[in-house]
């Protein structure tokens, strides 16, 4: 399967943006320019959560001080399945969950 990046996240474990998952975000949140931002929110992240029903996903926050208000959040959730990890989706938001 071609991805758009893969990179290894802080622990060491290999996360990748397929062309599938890249389509569906640009669909839903065009506000997200390029997929570079995906990766300085993977390597750069302010905060990693895991809240909600699946433990299994991580949701990777960085702000963007240079958006306007009230949206300043990158939140990229990451699905991790045999030590790998996928971007699922990715969307601003106005804070940290």
């Amino acid at each position: 399967m071609d991805y758009l990046f893969e990179i290894t996240d802080k622990s060491g474990r290999r996360i990748h943006l397929s062309d599938q998952q890249w389509t569906h975000i640009r669909k839903k949140h065009p506000e997200i320019e390029d997929f570079e931002m995906l990766k300085e929110g993977i390597e750069k992240f302010d905060k990693v959560t895991n809240y909600g029903y699946d433990p299994s996903v991580h949701y990777f926050y960085k702000q963007f001080k240079n958006k306007q208000p009230p949206n300043r959040y990158l939140c990229i959730a990451i699905k991790y399945l045999n030590g790998e990890g996928y971007v699922i989706t990715a969307y601003f938001d106005k804070k940290i969950k």
